[in-house]
């Protein structure tokens, strides 16, 4: 068996996102949706192992299924170092693993290509590992910053990732080093360290790793460039009455509220309206045509469960999300904590990242329906973009 190791562990301190910089939104999914789509497209690729925090793994294994990521096999819980990670990820693997590859999950823009051919040379010399001819003059220095050499740049090489290897020396290399208190932040090291020579194969320059905020346009830019992408908005808008006797659902969270919204669902208006924006944008119709309120198997129906066959229309059609922006409007009660939970919930439905969907809540001043507690409304814009 071939597998990969895909390190998705890693805290991007340097990015300062408020979500692991492998979940940022790249081209209208998650950042690793792209080298995790790289390795189940990779032919010589037979399966994956995710190496993951605990709450990030949760996440993922919400999303995987919607990605048709069927690879995925294998888990593993991130260590303290880059090293640590690859050691946990070659310990999860099987014993009869004969070769294995990784990759950085921060690494969006490999290709199964560049994959395929790397695995083939490391399976003719042992271990090889994807890189580029340095193109700039490589300057080293001392503590101080003063410039001490001047490396002959015709013999230096970037390097990338996958780095692929033999499955046994590796996971012996990696094993030794743990036990010297050897740690690199690359795995050829740590074969080379062992005795076991590594071939470089050229790869592309524009396998960069996100490292810094202004990684992430430029690799949006390299994505929408090769999937070609076209891009539709919609906009959706729902009000429902509040009403005694029913519960009060927003965005899939049930609130305490002496008062509900009327409906033939659940009234989730949140839902019912992005529901409608994701419809919109595809120019397939809207929520009353797909769940008319005439249908008995829409009574009392989870508008989550709705919003998932939304999205599943969707793909079908050869759209998936960009974004989702919605605004609450009502006097009370107040949306702001549980904002978080209602994007998280609605993107879980539809196999999105969260950071892909935000919610907001909106007063009317005490005018109009809402302002006088008699109902509640939901807005929202969203974008799509063509598969």
């Amino acid at each position: 068996m071939t597998a990969a190791i895909l390190l998705a562990a890693g805290a991007g301190s340097r990015m300062g996102a408020s979500v692991p910089k492998v979940m940022l939104p790249l081209a209208g999914r998650p950042a690793l949706f792209w080298p995790l789509r790289a390795f189940q497209e990779c032919p010589a690729v037979d399966a994956v192992c995710v190496v993951a925090a605990p709450a990030l793994r949760e996440e993922l294994q919400g999303l995987l299924p919607s990605w048709g990521m069927d690879k995925v096999r294998y888990w593993a819980d991130g260590g303290m170092s880059r090293g640590g990670s690859v050691r946990n990820g070659l310990e999860a693997l099987p014993q009869d693993t004969e070769f294995v590859a990784i990759h950085d999950g921060a690494r969006p823009l490999v290709t199964p290509e560049d994959i395929e051919k790397t695995l083939e040379a490391a399976k003719v010399m042992g271990a090889a590992v994807l890189g580029f001819p340095a193109v700039d003059t490589i300057q080293e220095t001392d503590a101080s910053g003063r410039i001490v050499r001047t490396p002959d740049r015709a013999r230096l090489w970037q390097v990338q990732t996958p780095q692929c290897f033999a499955f046994g020396p590796l996971r012996e290399a990696y094993r030794r080093a743990a036990l010297e208190g050897f740690d690199a932040t690359d795995d050829a090291a740590v074969m080379r360290r062992a005795g076991c020579p590594v071939t470089l194969v050229q790869g592309r320059t524009d396998n960069f790793k996100l490292t810094r905020p202004e990684d992430v346009p430029l690799c949006e830019a390299v994505l929408r460039q090769r999937e070609g992408d076209a891009m539709r908005i919609g906009m959706g808008y729902d009000v429902h009455k509040l009403v005694e006797g029913r519960p009060l659902i927003l965005g899939g969270v049930r609130m305490e509220y002496p008062l509900g919204l009327l409906g033939h669902s659940d009234a989730d208006v949140l839902a019912h309206a992005v529901m409608d924006a994701l419809l919109g944008a595809a120019a397939l119709g809207d929520i009353g045509m797909h769940f008319p309120d005439t249908d008995p198997r829409y009574a009392g129906a989870d508008s989550l469960h709705l919003l998932c066959q939304v999205g599943r229309l969707l793909a079908e059609h050869g759209w998936r999300v960009g974004n989702i922006d919605a605004t609450v409007i009502c006097q009370r009660p107040k949306i702001a904590p549980f904002r978080q939970e209602m994007a998280a919930r609605m993107a879980r439905a539809l196999g999105i990242s969260p950071g892909q969907v935000s919610v907001k809540g909106t007063t009317t001043e005490g005018l109009g329906f809402p302002g006088r507690g008699e109902g509640i409304a939901a807005q929202a814009v969203a974008s799509l973009v063509q598969n």
